[in-house]
């Protein structure tokens, strides 16, 4: 008897060389990762739009895969037009693929109030440009940013080798926010939640582990430890 597998399809960006690696960390028994790709070099609006431009195509020859959920990962890619651009983005891919989708920026918004959050402080590898471009997506949401702060790169493969240490150094937690929301699906930080989540004593959102919950919560699977409160303790909350 063969046992019954889930599929996750993962649509990013060329230079993402982190993504694929925390998915298949992540993915829990039973769930395999299959991917394809978009070209991305710089993270700057410019390129991330026409990145997203190829999202359909790359839907569509992904889902060939016969997939039961796709995600489109990159954060700043859903978002950098807005509320209305990312919906449309969904819409999109769903109709190339067949396949119900979520991108990374919606499945943050998601985490973010299934964990009650109101008061956040964001992380990013990003320039100020893109920057701003979040801070008005989350705020057009209704969460109060609280602060936001970046690494300044453009270079996706940079964003890729980003230390431990450099990002310990990055998050800092302030008493009267709610959450620590750490962006960019490039940014190699999932192994980190729990300590950030103990040193801080908050919970912690990354794009990588709030597309893994929004898929997992799609599949109708429980949750995992050892990446946060969000993907241990979040799972029963619906859409």
């Amino acid at each position: 008897m063969v046992n019954a597998v889930s599929r996750i399809g993962l649509l990013l960006p060329s230079s993402n060389t982190t993504m694929e690696p925390d998915f298949y960390r992540m993915a829990p028994e039973g769930v395999t990762v299959h991917s394809a790709r978009m070209h991305l070099e710089d993270v700057t609006p410019e390129s991330l739009e026409r990145m997203a431009g190829e999202a359909e195509q790359a839907a569509g020859l992904l889902s060939t895969a016969d997939l039961d959920v796709m995600v489109f990962g990159c954060t700043s890619g859903s978002l950098i037009r807005g509320v209305e651009w990312e919906k449309s983005l969904v819409r999109k891919t769903e109709k190339a693929s067949n396949t119900p989708t979520v991108t990374t920026a919606g499945a943050v918004v998601e985490a973010l109030r299934a964990l009650d959050a109101q008061k956040i402080r964001v992380f990013t590898p990003y320039t100020d440009a893109v920057n701003r471009l979040e801070n008005t997506f989350l705020e057009a949401h209704g969460f109060q940013v609280d602060s936001i702060r970046g690494l300044g790169l453009v270079d996706n493969l940079k964003i890729g080798r980003v230390t431990p240490e450099e990002i310990t150094r990055l998050v800092d937690a302030d008493r009267g926010a709610d959450c620590l929301f750490i962006s960019c699906t490039n940014l190699p930080v999932v192994h980190l939640i729990q300590t950030l989540e103990e040193k801080h004593r908050k919970p912690v959102v990354t794009s990588n582990q709030a597309s893994m919950w929004a898929a997992l919560r799609r599949l109708g699977l429980p949750g995992l430890e050892g990446y946060g409160a969000l993907l241990s303790r979040c799972m029963n909350t619906r859409r």
